[in-house]
C-alpha cells in the first residue's frame, strides 16, 4: 500500500477535519508536523513543481497579514518559498500526499477521489 502522508500544524481546523476524515476512513497516514519537523527544502520544492507556489502559499492566514505591503506586491516563486521555509505554518493546510498525489486544503470530495483511484489499481 502507498504512504500516506498529512502535513501541517495540530491545532489547525483543516488538519483537524482532515485527520478525522482519514481516520473515519479508515486510512493509516502519517502526520508530518511542520512545528515540530520543519520542512525539507528539497520536498518543498518538489512540492512547487507539482502544484505551484500560488496554491501553496496561504494567503488567508494571520501569518501573510503580517507581511509587509511591499513584499506581498513582489511575491514570487524564489520569495514565496523563503518564506515557506523559514514560516512552514504559511503553507496551505493540510498537505496531503498519497502515492503521486499531492493536495493542499481540506476538501473531502478530493480525499474521497484521490483515494478510490488509488484503492482500485
Amino acid at each position: 500500500m502507498d504512504q500516506t502522508t498529512l502535513y501541517g500544524i495540530p491545532n489547525c481546523d483543516s488538519m483537524k477535519k482532515a485527520r478525522a476524515w482519514l481516520s473515519a476512513q479508515g486510512i493509516d497516514y502519517h502526520f508530518h508536523n511542520y512545528k515540530k519537523e520543519g520542512i525539507a527544502e528539497d520536498t518543498l520544492r518538489a512540492w512547487v513543481a507539482q502544484v505551484g507556489w500560488e496554491v501553496l502559499l496561504n494567503r488567508r492566514g494571520m501569518l501573510w497579514r503580517k507581511v509587509s505591503p511591499e513584499d506581498k506586491a513582489t511575491i514570487n516563486e524564489a520569495n514565496a518559498i523563503q518564506l515557506m521555509l523559514a514560516t512552514p505554518s504559511m503553507i496551505k493546510r493540510p498537505v496531503l500526499q498519497h502515492a503521486t498525489t499531492l493536495h493542499a486544503g481540506f476538501a473531502p470530495a478530493e480525499y474521497a477521489r484521490i483515494f478510490s483511484a488509488t484503492t482500485h489499481v
